[in-house]
């Protein structure tokens, strides 16, 4: 059974103080009791398979290590789902087409998903892709095309919104709008809700509804940035106070205020948000902004739903050997089953 002691230190000095600090004593954190026995398990695993101090700062390694643990996850999921993939190019940019293997349902014909993968915007293609892009596939029978979209440090924003707009543009030749959903979880729940106020900035239709899973199209804020740190045992990064921007390369020299790299900011954004699922693990850091984004969207009558899983961390639902993954594939499925639209265009790009 995995067991946290948070530190007193990593808990008692926030980076920047505003109103009444809190010193909290140290504590000794067991498991959620909501967990079932298996996720308790997986927990031990996760922690096992935690990426090293020594590849920090490099990117080539952490890259490396990433792929290898992508790959370990997929083979994962390979073992509970069974689809047919199929790499393309769609509008310029390389694609992923995953369906599932006893094929599309015909109430799904006419619609498509599009998966933003995670990966702190720097790694995640391939393997990284289809983790996210199986699962989904396979429990709603429906397409899932990937986008293999730019990366930092390589490129910074817009690169990612530019790349999904056009696969979500030449998509639009055979999908009605409001057939298509897009999401993505940590830095593809971003660059989703990102990409949303980036295809409307071109004049093209949003899409029918999206996920943003743990990560979304603001700024990390409120207390889960300092609280799930200090749960793996790691001091707390600096949060400013609001408005705040992303600590990523992707996202540097991109203030704030600027509604199209922070839309789930921006008021006139979070109106014209389409129906937005928003997902994560209780412990995961980016909590406190999806609890934010929910009440935004919701106070301006954006059909919005927030589902989160007491005990686990961030991308729990990338290790499948565990009943709360599969739960959370459902919710996926059920939210764009209600919300996407049924009427069929018809034929695949």
């Amino acid at each position: 059974m995995t067991r946290w002691l948070i530190p007193l230190a990593l808990l008692a000095t926030p980076a920047v103080a505003q109103g009444p600090v809190k010193q909290v004593p140290g504590f000794t954190l067991p498991p959620s009791n909501q967990l079932s026995e298996a996720a308790r398990e997986v927990l031990t695993r996760m922690d096992q398979a935690s990426a090293p101090d020594s590849i920090k700062g490099d990117v080539a390694k952490q890259r490396a290590f990433y792929d290898k643990w992508n790959d370990d996850r997929l083979a994962e999921m390979r073992r509970h789902f069974r689809t047919k993939i199929r790499h393309a190019t769609i509008g310029g940019v390389g694609v992923d087409s995953v369906e599932p293997e006893n094929g599309v349902l015909p109430a799904n014909a006419g619609r498509v998903l599009i998966n933003v993968h995670g990966g702190a915007f720097m790694w995640g293609s391939g393997s990284g892709a289809l983790v996210e892009a199986i699962p989904i596939a396979a429990t709603m029978r429906i397409r899932v095309v990937t986008v293999d979209y730019r990366l930092a440090p390589e490129h910074r924003y817009p690169a990612a919104s530019e790349d999904v707009t056009a696969v979500y543009r030449e998509l639009l030749k055979r999908y009605r709008p409001e057939n298509i959903g897009i999401y993505g979880c940590s830095a593809g729940g971003i660059i989703t809700a990102q990409s949303v106020a980036w295809i409307a900035s071109k004049g093209l239709p949003r899409p029918g509804a999206i996920g943003t899973f743990c990560g979304t199209g603001a700024a990390y804020s409120g207390d889960s940035p300092y609280l799930a740190p200090a749960l793996a045992g790691n001091a707390p990064p600096a949060i400013p106070a609001l408005p705040a921007t992303l600590p990523a390369s992707y996202m540097n020299g991109v203030p704030a205020t600027d509604p199209l790299a922070y839309p789930l900011s921006s008021d006139a954004q979070v109106k014209a948000m389409p129906p937005t699922l928003l997902l994560a693990g209780g412990r995961d850091f980016a909590v406190s902004a999806l609890t934010l984004a929910h009440r935004r969207l919701a106070a301006a009558g954006v059909a919005s739903e927030l589902q989160l899983f007491d005990g686990l961390p961030h991308a729990f639902f990338m290790w499948p050997d565990m009943p709360e993954s599969d739960e959370a594939f459902a919710t996926i499925a059920r939210f764009f089953d209600a919300h996407l639209g049924r009427h069929p265009m018809g034929g695949t790009p």
